[in-house]
């Protein structure tokens, strides 16, 4: 069993607003932390990782094949992989969740 502390993650801020923790990972999937504040958002972006996802907080709102489809407490999500997406903190509130991958992914190269 390999375990992270809190003292060995490090937040990355890849766009204006949108923070990213990575929280642990495996050999088949990795698992992170998302922060993204009010009026943030993700640009449209694909990958081959299958995404897996639960919000604790807010309401993040996805853009996937021209259909808005907002995510709040206590909803989940999967995006499969390759689909084209992106994300919006239309919200008062920031939006706090855990984002699931498999395959791992590392940060992406956003910034």
């Amino acid at each position: 069993m390999k375990t992270v502390t809190q003292a060995d993650r490090e937040t990355v801020e890849v766009v204006d607003g949108v923070h990213l923790t990575q929280l642990a990972a495996g050999q088949e999937t990795s698992a992170q932390h998302f922060h993204i504040e009010p009026g943030a958002e993700v640009p449209e972006h694909s990958h081959h990782h299958e995404q897996t996802g639960f919000v604790f907080t807010g309401t993040l709102t996805f853009e996937v094949a021209g259909e808005s489809l907002p995510v709040g407490p206590g909803d989940s999500f999967t995006i499969p992989g390759s689909e084209p997406h992106a994300a919006a903190n239309e919200g008062e509130v920031p939006v706090e969740g855990v984002d699931i991958f498999a395959p791992p992914r590392p940060n992406p190269d956003w910034e």
